[in-house]
């Protein structure tokens, strides 16, 4: 194995040597792997947790991607754009069972500025002593095209004006060949990589994701997961990892191929969610690869609890949010749902010691 940026001390594995796991490791090994990296990394043996809310200020957008359920175009009767009062009851909301941070995202409005988000963020923070994640680079690209700015520039335009961190939305799979099929319009790899790069730059902390079981290879898994190593490798500024499997149910691109197998005459559905083994493969994958990056989430919004649990011993040491709101997935017919308390229990029945965090992983209290 080949030496490199490491925070465990171990050896960092190669991209063949990490292909060759993905593709045929025993799946028990491959999980004893990153429970082991998970050990050494956080061996006090507290799993997180942050309590917090998906606000989507627009279910507007022009990319129109296939794997997307949620949006809409800008004349179709269910499209929104997010009033004030809205919004700050759902704050409101997320304080009073002591929420500590709002994830607000959106689709990519034509008629949305800089200076809507500017006005956006400053009556937040006006209103409310709240974190503020939001705007993935799809959004961040696009607000500064529109604006006719850098990207870094737009960043401290919004930074200044009170957004604090940034989430990994929009990553998908950070492979060109494959979002040329899935998401067309969408930015391509290198310019996500540059709106992270130019955030952590700035001291912005980010988070990285990636969407997996579309219609990717296992070799745009590991082009994925090595372009935020390297990246990571030389900023440091991503806190967490978080693999979720995509969901078809209303997408277009399951639509359209379901139609190309009935043409075809193939008794079997073109896409099914990722299973529970797939999953806890690409999870476990992606602690022993992302050596650097020194947290990773169990999806329980795409597998549920019981998965989730079972994620904590391949490699997972975070159980994301609490999800009090959540709407992209639940427009592919996913909806998992649980409770503040619910997920405290779930922690606590996998052998951990829950906390409540913060975006930036410092523990607010022990639960």
């Amino acid at each position: 194995m080949k030496s490199g940026s490491n925070n465990t001390g171990s050896p960092r594995i190669t991209r063949e040597e990490g292909l060759k796991l993905l593709k045929s490791a025993d799946l028990l090994g491959l999980g004893m792997l990153a429970d082991n990296m998970r050990r050494a990394l956080h061996p006090e043996g507290v799993v997180s947790f942050i309590i917090d809310r998906n606000i989507n200020y627009t279910n507007v957008c022009i990319n129109k991607c296939r794997f997307c359920a949620f949006y809409r175009n800008e004349k179709d009767p269910e499209a929104y754009i997010l009033s004030r009062r809205k919004l700050f009851k759902k704050i409101r909301e997320t304080i009073a069972v002591g929420g500590t941070q709002i994830l607000i995202q959106g689709g990519l409005h034509p008629k949305l500025d800089l200076a809507y988000y500017v006005d956006l963020l400053k009556s937040i923070k006006k209103n409310f002593n709240i974190h503020v994640h939001g705007f993935s680079p799809p959004e961040i690209t696009y607000i500064a095209g529109k604006a006719g700015l850098p990207v870094k520039r737009t960043l401290e335009f919004l930074r200044d004006a009170g957004l604090d961190s940034i989430p990994g939305g929009g990553a998908e799979i950070l492979s060109d060949r494959v979002r040329e099929i899935v998401s067309p319009k969408k930015i391509r790899s290198g310019q996500w990589l540059k709106v992270m790069e130019e955030a952590h730059k700035i001291g912005m902390k980010t988070t990285a994701t990636m969407m997996f079981g579309s219609v990717e290879g296992p070799e745009d898994i590991i082009e994925h997961l090595d372009a935020v190593r390297k990246l990571q490798d030389r900023t440091g500024g991503f806190t967490a990892f978080i693999p979720w499997s995509f969901q078809p149910g209303n997408t277009e691109l399951n639509k359209n191929t379901e139609r190309r197998t009935q043409n075809t005459d193939r008794r079997k559905k073109a896409f099914h969610p990722a299973t529970g083994v797939e999953y806890l493969r690409i999870l476990a994958l992606s602690r022993i690869y992302l050596d650097n990056v020194p947290n990773v989430q169990a999806s329980w919004v795409t597998q549920g609890l019981k998965m989730a649990q079972v994620a904590l011993r391949f490699g997972a040491n975070d159980f994301g949010s609490t999800m009090l709101e959540e709407n992209v997935v639940a427009a592919a017919g996913v909806r998992f749902r649980t409770t503040i308390d619910g997920i405290i229990e779930a922690v606590k029945g996998a052998g951990f010691r829950p906390a409540q965090r913060d975006m930036f992983y410092n523990v607010i209290k022990y639960r």
